[in-house]
This record gives structure tokens, C-alpha cells and sequence, in this order.
């Protein structure tokens, strides 16, 4: 029983539920959220300054070329997501409420994931310069169409939450893309070093996340998020979310298979345009949302990255044993 619970449930995701439970029992309050929004922040710029460093520009012109695979992935990261997000909220508002409802827009409109897309396809033994390239800019796409896409969807405006596309656009730049681009740019003179600090550098991913997670539930919590969200409305939100992963992955598949790609292409196009970023999506919430809706705006994504690293594992290993048989046979 032990191992089939850790097999659903990996140390990250332990620590993820634990900085949940943190935050309802002990949230940061006063001084201490002034100190956590701040090392929030700091953690968050490092994630992105690394992951700019880490970059190769040879992986970006190897996949670029590659039009009708990235056409496909953009066209349902940031189309189809959103649309079917869209057309599932007359039945997701009556079951979730309002503001979960919303969360699931705003998970729909993120871009994809970078590591655990590119993993997935390497596993599952797909073409991988085309999923480092897709997955990366599907990130950098998602600076700035994510917020446009959210003010279209939520329309937050009309909401009285403040929303200023422009005003978000240059706070998003600012924690985000400005140091994704020095870290590239410096990437000449510190590859080598990052390389050789892998094994902890790479802890700054999870870090920063927990970090956010902690500090967006403590705001939430104290504005009373558990009050608002029963245990119903949980169940009826992972099941929303299954059956979001299901839609898109179902589609996908169809789709490349539709538009004749080959079995590596098709790996890269499922992987890469089913996933939904969290390293992305917890800090950009941060700048679109107040306190008291974090928390709702959150908790759809931490349900769905969860599902879908479940889903796409399983999936991976039975597309790498398909492609093993297959390569005996020959």
C-alpha cells in the first residue's frame, strides 16, 4: 500500500501538500508576508535568470524549423485550452463557484510546461530538439499572451480587480523576462559554471514554487479561502480537471495522427501541448490577482500539474515500450 501511495505521490508533491498545510495552520501574517512576498520575489527572479542561462541556442535553431509541429502546439496551448475552458464553464460555475470557475480559465490560458514536457518526450523517446524548442517558447509566448488571454476570459475589468494589461505586462516583464534574458545573454561566460552546479541549482525550480505556494494560501487563508471551498468542491474540481487532461490529450493524439506526423512528432505534440506550467503560472498570479483570489486561482493548477504529471508518466513509459517493441522487430 505504501509503495503504490508513493507512486502516486512523489517528495515534491509531499512538500507541496505540506506548504498547503503550512499555510492553513501557520500563515505568514503582518511582518513575516512582508518578508515571504519579498523572498518570494527574489526566489522567482533567480528561477527564471537560470532557466534563460540554461537556454542553448543551438537546441532553439535545431527545432525552429519545425513549423507545422510548433503550429499545432501554440494552436492548443493557447486556442483550444482556453476555448474548451470556455465552453466548459456554463457547467463548472454551477459545481465549483465562481471563483474556482475562474481558476480554471486562468489555468487554461498558462503556457506549457519546460522540464516536464521535454522529460516526458525523452522518455517516451520522441523528438526532442523539437520539444526543447516548442517548450521554450511556448514559456516565453505565455509572458505575454497569458495576461492578454486572461483579461479576455475573466474580463476582469468589468470585475473591478483592477486589471491593467499594460500595468501587468511591464510588472510580468520585470519579474519574468528580464531575467530570463540576462541570464541568456550571460549564458556565454556562465553555462559551464551552471552545468557543473547542477545537482543544486536544479532545487532553485522547486524552491521558488514552494515558496509562492506558501506565501499566495497564507494570503488566501487568512481571507478565509477553506470557509469557501468544501470538500464537494474539490471532488467536483479534480474531476474537472481529469476530464480536461482526457479532452486534450484524446485531441492531440487524434489530431497528429490526422495530420500524418510521424510516431516521434506525435510523442512531442502530446507532451508538449497537455501540459500546463506551474513554474510560470504561481508567480504570474501573484501579479494578476489580489491575496484573497490566489488561492482560488491556484488550486486548479496544483490539482491539474499534479494529474497530469501522473497521466503523462504512464503514458511515456507505454509510448517508450511501443517504440522498444517496435525497434526489436526491425
Amino acid at each position: 500500500m505504501w509503495q503504490a501511495f508513493r507512486r502516486i505521490f512523489d517528495n515534491y508533491t509531499l512538500l507541496l501538500l505540506t506548504m498547503v498545510l503550512l499555510a492553513t495552520f501557520v500563515p505568514a501574517q503582518g511582518q513575516g508576508e512582508f518578508i515571504m512576498t519579498w523572498l518570494t520575489r527574489f526566489a522567482v527572479g533567480l528561477l527564471f535568470f537560470l532557466h534563460g542561462a540554461r537556454l542553448s541556442r543551438q537546441a532553439i535553431l535545431a527545432g525552429i524549423m519545425h513549423w507545422r509541429l510548433h503550429g499545432l502546439v501554440f494552436s492548443f496551448t493557447f486556442l483550444a485550452f482556453p476555448l474548451l475552458g470556455w465552453l466548459l464553464q456554463p457547467v463548472l460555475r454551477p459545481l465549483l463557484g465562481n471563483e474556482l470557475a475562474m481558476g480554471m480559465l486562468y489555468l487554461c490560458a498558462l503556457p506549457g510546461t519546460v522540464q516536464s514536457a521535454i522529460a516526458f518526450t525523452a522518455l517516451a523517446r520522441g523528438n526532442l530538439a523539437a520539444a526543447v524548442c516548442s517548450a521554450s517558447a511556448s514559456s516565453l509566448i505565455g509572458i505575454l499572451v497569458t495576461p492578454l488571454l486572461v483579461l479576455i476570459l475573466l474580463n476582469l475589468d468589468a470585475t473591478g480587480a483592477g486589471f491593467s494589461f499594460l500595468d501587468t505586462l511591464i510588472s510580468i516583464s520585470l519579474q519574468l523576462l528580464v531575467p530570463f534574458l540576462a541570464g541568456h545573454l550571460l549564458r556565454p561566460w556562465i553555462a559551464d559554471w551552471i552545468g557543473k552546479q547542477r545537482s543544486w541549482l536544479g532545487k532553485v525550480d522547486q524552491t521558488s514554487i514552494l515558496l509562492v505556494v506558501y506565501t499566495a494560501f497564507s494570503a488566501s487563508v487568512v481571507a478565509g479561502l477553506w470557509k469557501d471551498v468544501p470538500l464537494d468542491k474539490l471532488l467536483w474540481l479534480t474531476l474537472a480537471c481529469c476530464v480536461l487532461l482526457a479532452l486534450v490529450l484524446f485531441l492531440t493524439t487524434w489530431l497528429a495522427r490526422r495530420f500524418s506526423f510521424n510516431k516521434e512528432d506525435e510523442i512531442t505534440i502530446v507532451f508538449c501541448a497537455s501540459k500546463k506550467s506551474m513554474a510560470t503560472g504561481v508567480p504570474m498570479a501573484q501579479v494578476l490577482f489580489s491575496g484573497a483570489l490566489l488561492g482560488p486561482m491556484l488550486l486548479p493548477l496544483m490539482i491539474f500539474h499534479q494529474i497530469q504529471l501522473m497521466a503523462c508518466a504512464q503514458l511515456a513509459a507505454h509510448y517508450a515500450k511501443r517504440t522498444a517493441e517496435t525497434l526489436s522487430e526491425k
